[in-house]
């Protein structure tokens, strides 16, 4: 009996600890000791990589995925096991990944533009297929992290992503959502040309994106000469 009591404080000791360990990391840091801009650190036990390019079918562009491969890591195939250098998928219209730029190149041109100079991870690039083909505008949608918002002094998916979007050259790259606001979701509604999404506020100031914090609704019309985002209240 003495024996199964220990054997139980032991288990609840450890289930302890690792609810403790797996706690939700905060987005936001607050804390006013540390600086507004905590610079990011470089990873070195990654190189930086490009992915073979990719084009989405009715464009005249190329599209090279820039990543960072971590140095050591192993896929397994069904025969042997050998060092993984692929930093991105994709299917027909979207590019996913933890990536740190997209490189864009004119098809039957030899220069590449970089789509940003600023620092951000990429988790998605999202090609606007029928909204291409019914108004021939041709757009690429972004979910993304562009600032250290918990200030760990690493951009990854532990930060907040927002929302981008850019010509299919990669020009124009335009922040569509606030900072500081979570993205929740996106959605393309082709029959009127318009974008929609939510995006969460952190208004108690917690950190975290809970039930007490404010859904923000936006929209943006595709058509429109200028790539700013309008809020709706539906539940006004």
């Amino acid at each position: 009996m003495k024996t199964n009591f220990k054997f139980f404080v032991v288990c609840l000791a450890s289930l302890l600890l690792s609810c403790k360990e797996n706690k939700e990391t905060p987005k936001v840091s607050y804390d006013t000791n540390a600086k507004d801009k905590v610079a990011v650190k470089a990873d070195t036990s990654s190189i930086k990589v490009a992915d073979l390019p990719i084009n989405f079918s009715g464009t005249n562009f190329l599209i090279h995925p820039i990543g960072d491969l971590n140095i050591g890591y192993e896929s397994y195939s069904r025969s042997n096991s050998q060092q993984s250098f692929a930093i991105s998928d994709n299917n027909e219209f979207e590019i996913t990944g933890y990536l740190q730029n997209l490189k864009f190149q004119e098809i039957g041109k030899d220069s590449i533009v970089s789509l940003t100079e600023k620092q951000i991870l990429i988790q998605t690039a999202t090609y606007l297929k029928n909204t291409a083909d019914k108004t021939k505008k041709q757009f690429l949608v972004y979910t993304l992290a562009d600032s250290d918002t918990n200030k760990d002094g690493k951009l990854n998916n532990d930060d907040i992503k927002s929302l981008y979007i850019s010509s299919i050259n990669g020009a124009n790259f335009t922040k569509l959502s606030n900072d500081f606001q979570e993205l929740l979701d996106w959605n393309c509604i082709e029959s009127i040309s318009r974008l929609y999404f939510r995006t969460i506020e952190d208004i108690n100031k917690n950190g975290s994106f809970d039930k007490e914090d404010k859904v923000h609704y936006y929209y943006l019309d595709l058509l429109s000469k200028e790539l700013k985002a309008q809020e709706y209240f539906p539940i006004k």
